[in-house]
């Protein structure tokens, strides 16, 4: 029942990653379908990520109320409708409505089952389920691609990625009594949850600490994958082609990353790892930075997702031990809020400094991220007992 029930979580965790990476494969022929400018993209991009961060705010008081296997199942079958209702749309304004769910579905969904493995699972099962997140992120750009190549349209995509959401509602809703048989004690705990307001949550010691760190990595990780072929193109004379597969390899290094991080999680406390990708990431970015060789360029990319993949699952999977069991849900929920904020934030600064002072800027602007997590990692390092990089010490 056990394995099940990782397996169901791991499989929700891809529905989560499938509408990520969807609009952006999709969206060169919705804008030019429906006569827009590109750039309007970004206000799809918006409203799906002020729902995502109006539901992570709410998911301890859902969580609390409904149960995270409840949650979970309802805000994936809501997740689908939203994907039926991009393939509906028949105007631009239709396209932003249907963003409206699908973000509120994708942040609870995120915050109730971060929270649940970071309680019941292993640092190591943190890792693995982000790395069905990148499974999710990598196969719906598949999808549109064999869409289009088969003469059918980006609705057709959108339809083949509703069905799959709509099975995985279905397997959650049917294995909703598994998670009453393997944590029995489940809804009763849920119930002793704390609900904290973000002002209450910033006032914990600590939390301030974990929110910079998480807008440090969540920036690096977005503005890497959604600038790096635009700088490759602009500043370093590279074919669209050469950029397009430099952006898989950063992708590919974050889901190895991650993976390596559910392996090595089994014998390294978690902050152990982030000192790793820490490590990692300051060599990436050196090389980024001084060596203008676009082959090299692409290796970097790939280390810099190794390096800082990582950084988030372990972030969550802290939150327990930092801040206590009552409260995890609802420092979870303000974490997947900020990240959610970083996300669309650090893309947008990253894009207008690359439109004022050239695409050049790129580089330094991921290396003043990474300056500015090594100042708010000593911070960090003061309040919570880290183990030294080298330090013996089992974990499981």
């Amino acid at each position: 029942m056990a394995t099940l029930l990782i397996a169901v979580i791991y499989a929700a965790f891809v529905g989560l990653g499938l509408p990520d990476s969807l609009f952006g494969a999709s969206w060169p022929s919705i804008y030019t379908e429906f006569g827009l400018p590109f750039s309007l993209g970004g206000l799809v991009t918006g409203i799906c990520f002020v729902g995502t961060t109006i539901s992570s705010l709410m998911s301890a008081r859902l969580i609390k109320s409904l149960g995270t296997n409840k949650l979970t199942a309802g805000c994936t079958l809501l997740t689908a409708a939203a994907l039926f209702g991009y393939s509906m749309s028949g105007s631009f304004l239709f396209v932003c409505i249907f963003a409206v769910p699908l973000g509120l579905g994708a942040g609870s969904i995120d915050t109730a089952l971060n929270n649940y493995v970071a309680l019941h699972y292993s640092a190591s099962q943190m890792s693995f389920l982000h790395c069905f997140y990148g499974v999710g992120v990598t196969v719906s750009p598949f999808i549109m691609t064999m869409v289009f190549r088969g003469g059918m349209g980006w609705r057709t995509g959108y339809r083949i990625a509703a069905f799959i959401q709509l099975g995985l509602a279905i397997l959650l809703i049917a294995t909703l009594p598994v998670w009453k048989k393997v944590h029995g004690g489940e809804t009763a705990a849920e119930e002793e949850f704390e609900t904290l307001t973000l002002r209450e949550a910033a006032s914990i010691r600590g939390v301030k600490i974990m929110w910079m760190l998480f807008v440090c990595s969540v920036a690096i990780e977005a503005s890497a994958g959604g600038w790096s072929s635009t700088f490759l193109v602009e500043s370093r004379n590279a074919s669209d082609e050469f950029a397009a597969a430099a952006v898989t390899f950063y992708y590919l290094g974050m889901t190895l990353g991650r993976f390596l991080s559910g392996v090595f999680a089994r014998n390294l406390h978690s902050w152990k790892i982030v000192k790793i990708g820490l490590v990692t990431l300051g060599i990436a970015l050196a090389l980024l930075l001084f060596v203008p060789n676009n082959y090299v360029t692409v290796g970097a990319l790939m280390l810099i997702g190794i390096g800082n993949g990582p950084m988030f699952p372990n972030f969550n999977y802290l939150a327990p031990e930092n801040f206590g069991e009552k409260r995890s849900s609802a420092i979870i929920g303000t974490q997947m809020a900020v990240s959610s904020f970083a996300f669309l934030a650090g893309q947008v600064c990253c894009g207008l400094l690359g439109q004022a002072l050239g695409m050049r800027v790129f580089p330094l602007y991921l290396v003043a991220f990474y300056g500015l997590m090594l100042i708010v990692f000593r911070r960090g390092a003061k309040i919570w007992k880290m183990p030294k990089l080298f330090e013996r010490q089992d974990h499981a």
